[in-house]
């Protein structure tokens, strides 16, 4: 007899008795996937009877801080709020090659001596991970490794061992023999992590669950993973260099907007304290079509460097590429800086790219991207100790941007000498630290003018 099938949605897990091209529950095209029908059991059920959650009153619910413990990495314990979160769920994810592995197992020799580690790895055997251990430095300790893929023998090694840290990689390895599912199908990852999630909370341990991306860069599997997890950090870089970033894009217990910086080095992971300076390390001096700018990346700020590049254009239309900053703002900045900055860029190509492969994704960066674009199109440099804080609006406005004075005391520690700004900083009156000289402008004519001297 055939096996029935089913439908889910990959985004939202929503289920359909029949393919279709659109979710109808979150509208997503092209997201619609096979599986097999998962069968419900009653082993949940014990002596036949069924145990009734009772709710609470919220004026008698505990207001207690949660309980932490530091990773012994300070770059992710920023990253996690503060250190790991007892009885939480973290998904690690990133690219093949990237470090997640080396991340985790470097945690293991760092909390090693008053933790009690499972690590579970379904990629690797026990000889494998022992060599990798042997280079990290990671020989000591109540670790304990299990090389498995059968979820319920991994929830019996948990209950006999009790760890106080449990590290899975991957989820995507991870199947259930009671799921008539291949491993790493929908249905497996999402009912793996379910499994490993109750079994957290019940026993109060923290788990890092390591987790595959697709070509788009999000997690693989359905979007209810993302949902059921109480942390996400991807681990972003390029492999042909050595600076990784440690990026949370959920975080139940902190703030999403904070980045932890490392390094990858023949013997592991080193944490760059200092993200400015590795950011503008190898800067070239005086040379067109290069600003620096001061962006938050949650409470830390960082100088990161952009770079333009205008060419004449060997097509009927001017080609406009960006990497590290939105294509569509890049492209609205660069059609205020022709209408309302008079910089005839419409039939040259343009290039801009934000070095050290940090992305900016806030308006602060505008006014430095516009005045890249204008030095390197009358080919001059904005000089070596400039900087450029601000928003552009669609009239060529400078408009103020919020923590101007933390930006402002960044950029002075690095050595900046003047630093353009808006002219109107709202209620913040921005305060120029000792050897900042302060360029206030109106509008992005007035920018150039500034700094170019014209």
């Amino acid at each position: 007899m055939k096996a029935k099938t089913v439908f889910y949605c990959t985004e939202c897990g929503n289920e359909t008795a029949k393919w279709s091209g659109r979710c109808t529950a979150c509208g997503a095209w092209n997201t619609i996937e096979e599986a097999p029908e998962v069968k419900v059991t009653k082993a949940s059920v014990k002596g036949g009877t069924v145990r009734r959650s009772r709710p609470s009153l919220i004026a008698d619910l505990s207001t207690e801080a949660e309980a932490r413990f530091s990773t012994g990495l300070k770059e992710l314990d920023r990253v996690l709020g503060g250190g790991a979160v007892r009885g939480s769920i973290v998904l690690v994810g990133g690219a093949p090659g990237i470090g997640k592995s080396t991340l985790l197992l470097q945690i293991c020799g760092l909390i090693g001596q008053r933790e009690k580690i499972l690590y579970v790895t379904g990629e690797e055997s026990q000889r494998q991970l022992k060599m990798r251990a042997m280079r990290l430095g990671v020989d000591a300790g109540e670790i304990y490794v299990l090389a498995e893929t059968d979820l319920n023998q991994v929830i019996s090694c948990i209950e006999d061992v009790k760890p106080t840290v449990v590290i899975i990689d991957s989820i995507q390895t991870m199947y259930d023999a009671e799921v008539a599912s291949a491993p790493g199908s929908v249905t497996q990852v999402r009912e793996c992590t379910m499994t490993l999630m109750r079994q957290a909370k019940a026993d109060n341990f923290t788990a890092f669950v390591v987790g595959h991306i697709n070509k788009e860069g999000n997690i693989a599997g359905p979007k209810v993973l993302e949902h059921m997890v109480d942390c996400i950090l991807y681990f972003e870089g390029d492999r042909n260099t050595s600076y990784r970033i440690l990026r949370s894009g959920k975080n139940r217990f902190g703030s999403t907007n904070e980045i932890g910086v490392f390094e990858m080095e023949s013997n592991g992971l080193r944490e760059v304290e200092n993200p400015s300076e590795m950011l503008l390390d190898g800067r070239p001096e005086n040379a067109p079509g290069t600003c620096v700018t001061c962006v938050m990346e949650g409470t830390r700020p960082v100088l990161a460097e952009i770079q333009a590049l205008v060419s004449n254009t060997g097509y009927n239309a001017a080609r406009r590429n960006t990497n590290g900053i939105d294509h569509n703002r890049a492209m609205m900045l660069l059609a205020v800086l022709e209408k309302r900055g008079g910089v005839p860029i419409g039939g040259y190509d343009s290039y801009i790219n934000v070095v050290g492969g940090l992305t900016v994704d806030e308006p602060a960066a505008d006014l430095a991207t516009v005045l890249a674009v204008a030095s390197s199109y009358y080919d001059k440099p904005l000089g070596t100790h400039v900087a450029a804080i601000g928003e552009v609006g669609l009239s060529g406005e400078i408009r103020s941007v919020m923590n101007l004075n933390q930006r402002l005391t960044e950029t002075a520690r690095l050595g900046f000498q003047s630093c353009v700004i808006p002219y109107r900083t709202g209620k913040e009156e921005p305060n120029a630290p000792a050897g900042l000289k302060l360029i206030r402008v109106r509008n992005v004519r007035e920018a150039i003018m500034a700094v170019f001297d014209e």
